[in-house]
């Protein structure tokens, strides 16, 4: 009997799990991508339907594009950036499912707001209450997506919840466009905001925190100082040169972007329905493409040689160059939206292998302060100043070209800055391999 207790008790330890991602069954990591990706997809309406807005605020207030830039960059990105590190401190020590729940909730309460604003500066306070909501958006949920699923699986899976970005792009245009050219921008605002609410209690109930287990909980004592962490992951050339890349990517994707459907205003003369509509429809069907091939062609590639995770955004982000530059001078509607598909199916197929290099080296205890530092020095720099570099050039070219083809100069400028986000791309590959970490 004595003999048989020790058995018993051994039994059971080959089906302990022992990473976090055996933990789940496929069709529940299928379910908590997709949750993620709805609470995403919040965020990104919620932060870019600002983009569509822009003509009827501009027209209610009397602004400039230099204070519109403003209002679509730094009111927004001053919050979201710095408050992304102390929440990702947070998000690496404690509930992730809890943070995220309550910056869903925050954010939509916050774009409502928007919604209520009887002057700009109101308007812009509410924005950046959105950003200090949307600090708890990212880095928590690549965390736990990076926990769900195994490294030969990762890219993919973050290449899937990164489409939430261009759905919630497009719905912010399409949606935010129909409803201020029937009801007017407040309207958009709030109709958009407050199902957030509701995401919010689904979101608390179906995403599970392995952290609850015992053998998967973060140890108070293991913990290292927030100076240790930035001195640990920049030490690493591959974290550095992807930090460069993404900062420089950032401010071509909100310093230019975010005046697309502008540009398709002044320029080819179309209502803000057609040109959120249009710019909707060509980004969510690169944005479907890009990602898918990108997560999948990465993780192919990164078989044979695990530089390819960064190599690949690196020839990626020069080649979107040319192409969004033919689309700004293509001469027709139907020319300059198939350009810009081809266009956003390359850009957005490098956002899947950056961030699965990011997690390469970051290693497990650091996820969520690697992305949150990623994003602060990318959102500061390219989401707070793009707009304002771009608006700024689009009022001074304006003054000798007119507005049209002010704001299509401005934005082929900004979009220089693909080439050395992609050169720093490809120094990153250099030393991916070396820097890498469990």
């Amino acid at each position: 009997m004595s003999d048989a207790r020790p058995e018993m008790r051994a039994a059971p330890s080959p089906a302990t799990p022992q990473k976090p991602w055996d933990l789940y069954t496929g069709r529940q990591r299928g379910t908590f991508l997709f949750v993620l990706f709805l609470v995403g997809t919040s965020n990104y309406v919620d932060r870019n339907i600002i983009g569509v807005l822009l003509e009827p605020i501009k027209n209610e207030f009397q602004v400039s594009d230099t204070m519109l830039g403003l209002l679509s960059g730094i009111s927004f990105a001053l919050f979201y950036a710095t408050l992304g590190i102390p929440v990702a401190r947070w998000a690496d020590r404690g509930d992730r499912r809890f943070i995220i729940t309550l910056a869903l909730t925050i954010w939509s309460v916050m774009t409502a707001l928007c919604g209520m604003a009887q002057n700009f500066w109101q308007l812009a306070l509410a924005r950046v209450g959105v950003g200090a909501g949307e600090a708890g958006a990212i880095p928590p949920a690549q965390s736990l997506i990076a926990d769900y699923f195994p490294p030969d699986g990762r890219s993919k899976a973050i290449g899937i919840y990164m489409m939430c970005s261009m759905a919630g792009y497009v719905l912010g245009l399409v949606a935010g466009g129909w409803i201020a050219q029937n009801y007017g921008w407040r309207a958009a605002f709030l109709i958009v905001g407050l199902p957030g609410l509701l995401l919010a209690i689904l979101t608390r109930f179906l995403i599970k925190e392995p952290r609850h287990l015992p053998q998967f909980a973060i140890r108070a004592d293991s913990q290292e100082s927030v100076m240790a962490t930035f001195r640990a992951l920049f030490e690493k050339p591959s974290y550095r040169n992807i930090i460069y890349a993404m900062v420089l990517y950032f401010l071509m994707a909100y310093g230019a972007l975010v005046f697309t459907s502008s540009f398709m205003i002044r320029v080819h003369g179309l209502t803000i329905a057609e040109a959120g509509g249009l710019f909707g429809t060509m980004s969510a069907i690169g944005a479907v493409i890009g990602n898918l091939a990108g997560g999948i062609w990465t993780d192919r590639l990164a078989k044979r040689d695990i530089a390819w995770t960064a190599r690949l955004p690196g020839w990626g982000l020069m080649i979107a160059l040319p192409l969004y530059w033919g689309a700004f001078l293509a001469p027709s509607v139907p020319l300059m939206a198939g350009i810009l598909l081809i266009a956003s199916i390359v850009l957005t197929g490098v956002i899947p292998p950056m961030f699965s290099a990011l997690h390469l080296v970051c290693g497990t205890s650091r996820r969520a302060m690697a992305v949150a530092i990623a994003f602060f020095f990318a959102n500061l720099i390219g989401l707070g100043l793009g707009p304002i570099i771009a608006g700024s050039l689009s009022d001074w070219f304006a003054q000798s070209h007119g507005p049209g083809d002010g704001l299509r100069y401005a934005l082929m400028i900004v979009m220089v800055v693909f080439v050395p986000s992609g050169f720093f791309m490809l120094r990153a590959a250099r030393t991916l391999r070396a820097d890498m970490e469990d």
